[in-house]
């Protein structure tokens, strides 16, 4: 990769668009989720499914129910005939009646927050029984973690609900994990989505990328981590990860979260927030041109910023319907050797509620990458000495069909798309390939010093 073929031009920032409509899905999409699930069900021959959910563990539960359990634990019985029950502890029984995939209630006390009333209380194994789940099938747990290589065989579920899972169903040689069913990157229902569910996650993408801009123009010596942490939080919508607005040297007193700290000239900056369907994050040094940096990092630019920026460029432009997760995890390889730079994760992933889904882009990954999938570009630098560098954000990839139908269902959407490809195009000189969709704004826009709000990278 030769440095000179990107350069610091002054341009324009990318289009953002504030205060955008969050789509609701239909019942159709909530209905055709339920039966995806039954489908993979029959293949793997499941005859019950138990889905966990809590408030950091949710997904899965909410892909069918439409909601999450709050701040309690839950439990959504599934079998092949599409009958649900819901298992609730006491502030969620309410919620049942809007599950947007109807089924019946049965109430555990167990699940509500400590020292409640416990009125009604019986053995887990019992209400399970109840729910439906028969002893001597085969039952599938899904948790919320897609355990892989040597570790297929665990379960991610509280203790006190695998027990009552395993007395339930005839003991623990009928429980299989089924995480796989929501979430494998090859067969997971949840990694192809329609275009019902790409508009949905668009505005969480469209969101964040928005707020990451505010962000990044708010950027001055003497302004405060919270202040920034301020921007990026909007619209009262729930964070898919913790928000990051850190300036200098990060996790001083185990911090994680932004604090009254000030940015200074010279120092490193991380900034990170994500929503339902997209995170964007962006790493870089608070100075207005090169010769600002301190010494021993003076050749960031061309060291670490130019060469990460390249691979990204590459990751964009080779992406399609059809490439394979190792074709591209070689491909970033090749351009960004990881023994010189010093990333160690998957170089991208699947996105959904969740920030991270699951990843088909893994060594010799066989997964062939499909329309609808939505995807973050997680490319991530580490040379000892040197602040990081990061452009994270959201792409698709959608075949002619998904592109038609989200031009003529989701005009604002699609319209949206349309000039996120065209600042790519005409500002960046990106060549997107055309099933590549864009559903955030800041995608490929890398501003490597932050004091100058004028200048990005461009190709030549």
């Amino acid at each position: 990769m030769d440095a000179r073929h990107y350069a610091l031009k002054i341009i324009p920032s990318p289009p953002t668009f504030p205060g955008a409509a969050s789509p609701v899905m239909s019942d159709d999409t909530l209905q055709r989720r339920l039966a995806a699930i039954i489908q993979r069900m029959q293949q793997q021959q499941i005859l019950q499914l138990i889905i966990y959910a809590d408030k950091e563990h949710g997904s899965n539960f909410e892909y069918l129910a439409g909601f999450i359990p709050r701040f309690e634990e839950a439990l959504l019985v599934v079998n092949q005939q599409g009958g649900l029950t819901y298992i609730m502890g006491n502030e969620n029984l309410k919620l049942v009646p809007f599950a947007r995939n109807p089924g019946r209630c049965l109430h555990a006390p167990v699940f509500s927050l400590p020292n409640q009333p416990m009125h009604g209380e019986q053995p887990q194994d019992q209400l399970l029984t109840e729910a439906g789940i028969k002893a001597g099938e085969r039952t599938g747990l899904v948790g919320w973690k897609l355990f892989t290589g040597s570790q297929h065989e665990l379960f991610d579920l509280p203790q006190f609900v695998y027990t009552a899972a395993a007395q339930a169903a005839g003991g623990d040689v009928h429980l299989v994990n089924a995480t796989g069913l929501f979430i494998s990157p090859d067969l997971g229902a949840r990694c192809v989505n329609c275009a019902d569910e790409v508009a949905f996650y668009e505005a969480g993408a469209n969101l964040a990328s928005t707020a990451m801009l505010a962000a990044l123009d708010s950027v001055q010596p003497g302004v405060t981590e919270k202040a920034l942490g301020a921007r990026l939080n909007a619209e009262g919508q729930p964070n898919s990860v913790v928000t990051i607005a850190a300036t200098g040297d990060r996790f001083a007193q185990a911090r994680l979260y932004p604090s009254d700290k000030q940015i200074l000239t010279g120092d490193k900056l991380s900034l990170t927030v994500g929503y339902k369907g997209g995170l964007t994050s962006r790493s870089a040094y608070v100075v207005s041109e090169a010769s600002e940096l301190r010494r021993n990092v003076s050749d960031w630019l061309t060291r670490l910023a130019i060469p990460y920026y390249h691979a990204v460029v590459s990751w964009l432009e080779e992406l399609r319907i059809g490439i394979t997760g190792g074709e591209l995890y070689t491909l970033i390889e090749t351009v960004l050797p990881k023994a010189l730079y010093g990333w160690h994760l998957n170089p991208g992933h699947l996105v959904a509620d969740e920030e991270w889904l699951s990843s088909p882009i893994y060594p010799d990954s066989a997964v062939t990458l499909k329309s609808g999938m939505l995807l973050q570009i997680d490319i991530i630098p580490s040379v000892p000495g040197y602040g990081g560098c990061s452009i994270e954000d959201t792409v698709g990839l959608a075949d002619a069909a998904l592109r038609d139908e989200l031009a003529s269902r989701f005009p604002e959407v699609w319209q949206r798309m349309t000039r996120r490809r065209d600042y790519l195009t005409d500002v960046l000189k990106i060549r997107l390939p055309e099933e590549v969709i864009l559903l955030s704004n800041t995608v490929g826009y890398l501003r490597p010093f932050l004091l100058d709000k004028q200048r990005a990278l461009v190709r030549q």
